[in-house]
């Protein structure tokens, strides 16, 4: 795959993912206590987790032939 089309597959992935991210997020927050202590935690963590699984995708998307 030219490197041009990973890049348009990879970025329509990482929208894709982030949308059920979020979406997620949201819903796991709703079922967690009434805490502004832990809804700070639970944001901070959720808020940087993100990135993790999108880092073997933007490997692939750079990745030289």
């Amino acid at each position: 795959m030219p490197p041009r089309a990973r890049r348009a597959v990879a970025s329509l992935g990482m929208v894709v993912f982030l949308g059920v991210y979020v979406w997620a997020a949201i819903a796991v927050a709703d079922l967690l206590p009434e805490s502004a202590l832990i809804d700070a935690l639970y944001f901070v963590i959720a808020g940087t987790a993100w990135g993790l699984p999108l880092f073997p995708l933007i490997k692939w998307a750079e990745h030289k032939d």
